[in-house]
């Protein structure tokens, strides 16, 4: 069987299942925040209940990915594909039809724990039913469906609250989900293979307790420290992260002593090539969620443009970045080994050169410049994130797929709370007033540094790509695998 050949029967209603709903499960981390004066006005929400509507999704998604992936490879990617997207729609349905806002909370928290057990199969299932090229095809639609998913939920939210369709408000935002997942439902129920058969493994359920607990540590400050202040328990959570996730590896590493399966595969994490990647992912994806929240400030605050013209810049990013996976595929093998630090490079000079067109127009903003920038950004952006997708999943053997899947989805929201925590919180410090000169003050300093963080996360993918991967030893904690392939 040739590589074009080495692609599931009805490949196409297969990755429509897959993308369709991890395209559900990311829309629902930005629409919500287009509704949230709708929600607050028809709901009477306080501002911590409608702090907790916007980020409960996000923490609950955050802490369980790992989690979810793991409860893949032990009871089948199908199967918890399938009750991760139940779950979400059935949540959705509640979020719609709540009446109060402690209801709508609870929903949302629900809705994101079947976000995070759907979305943690998503790269699962395409590592272990595409091989050569027509995986390369599937990550870069991969690519394309997560930026997508971006600019749908800022736009479907703003025309959805803004329709008020029978008089429902923000309602329809949630309940658009339900007929989209049950059609999903089905076409997964149809044409996702059946799931191998699964060993005599057990959940890892100490390593859920204390993963779970390090996770929340470490986002809880991050998600909600800003908005609050910085009080002391954020710092003490951040600090407290530490000893909980070395407590996590200590656990780990017994359970694999013990001849058990461990919630992760340490030795993955000794891997240079996979380090290296995932870091690198992180910091770019900081900066991206980063300038997100910075660049509306910037324009809305700041220039006091609207938030029509400062959601229209950011289509040249998404759309960019969308572009850059499919134009992956067509690259010969040694220019894809080169993509991921390219694009990482690409990234941060057109970071610096917004910073540095910010300092020399100062006083008047050129939205062409500003778009072309942008655009190059998602482009760069959009390289790095498919060159990374693909040196991960032909770095590691198939048999690691959910440990790989859920380190790399969580490695990625760590870094885009963390992005916005940190260089939000140094924009907000540098122009607290919102004048004109401080934004674009804090704008040009927030995009330098930005560009100085993308060019060491491109050293760091170039490092990923120079460094050849080991096979992980027994004596690691990571016995062998005795689940077989979908």
């Amino acid at each position: 069987m040739t590589e074009e050949t080495q692609r599931p029967q009805h490949s196409g209603w297969l990755l429509t299942a897959l993308l369709g709903g991890m395209f559900l499960g990311n829309v629902d981390i930005a629409i919500v925040n287009i509704a949230t004066p709708s929600i607050q006005h028809h709901l009477h929400a306080s501002g911590a209940e409608l702090e907790l509507i916007v980020s409960g999704y996000t923490l609950t998604y955050a802490v369980l990915l790992i989690t979810s992936a793991r409860l893949g490879g032990v009871r089948g990617y199908r199967r918890m594909f399938q009750l991760g997207l139940a779950i979400f729609t059935l949540a959705s349905l509640a979020c719609g039809l709540a009446s109060t806002p402690v209801l709508l909370v609870v929903a949302r928290v629900v809705q994101g724990a079947g976000a995070a057990l759907l979305t943690s199969q998503v790269l699962t299932g395409i590592q272990l039913n595409f091989q050569g090229s027509a995986r390369s095809r599937a990550l870069g639609l991969y690519t394309a469906v997560l930026s997508g998913s971006a600019v749908f939920g800022q736009v479907i939210g703003g025309v959805l609250v803004s329709a008020d369709l029978f008089g429902t408000a923000w309602r329809p935002i949630f309940l658009i989900n339900v007929p989209i997942g049950l059609c999903l439902i089905v076409v997964g129920w149809r044409f996702l293979p059946a799931d191998g058969q699964r060993g005599a493994q057990r959940m890892d359920l100490a390593g859920v307790a204390v993963l779970s607990v390090a996770l929340l540590l470490l986002v809880l400050p991050m998600v909600l420290g800003r908005d609050a202040g910085w009080p002391v328990w954020t710092w003490l959570c951040l600090a407290a992260c530490l000893p909980a996730f070395a407590w996590f590896v200590g656990v780990e590493r017994r359970v694999g002593r013990r001849g058990g399966q461990p919630l992760i595969t340490l030795s993955l994490l000794t891997r240079k090539p996979v380090v290296y990647a995932l870091i690198s992912q992180a910091a770019t994806r900081a900066t991206y969620f980063a300038l997100l929240f910075v660049l509306a400030q910037y324009l809305q605050a700041g220039l006091h443009k609207s938030a029509t013209y400062s959601g229209l810049v950011l289509v040249s990013w998404v759309a960019a970045f969308g572009v850059s996976g499919p134009l992956l595929d067509r690259m010969p093998a040694a220019v894809k080994r080169r993509v991921a630090p390219l694009g990482t490079l690409l990234l941060a000079l057109a970071l610096a050169f917004a910073g540095i067109g910010t300092g020399v127009w100062a006083g008047t903003t050129s939205s062409l410049l500003l778009t072309t920038l942008l655009g190059l950004g998602g482009l760069g952006y959009g390289a790095a994130f498919s060159g990374t997708l693909t040196h991960l999943t032909s770095t590691v053997e198939d048999q690691y797929a959910p440990d790989m899947s859920g380190l790399f989805n969580t490695t990625l929201q760590v870094g885009g709370v963390l992005g916005v925590a940190l260089f939000g919180t140094v924009y907000l410090a540098l122009a607290p007033s919102g004048g004109r000169a401080a934004a674009m003050h804090g704008f040009m300093v927030i995009t330098l540094v930005l560009s100085a963080v993308g060019i060491a996360a491109a050293v760091l993918s170039q490092l990923a790509a120079l460094n050849k991967p080991t096979t992980p030893s027994a004596a690691s904690g990571a016995p062998a695998r005795t689940e077989t392939a979908a």
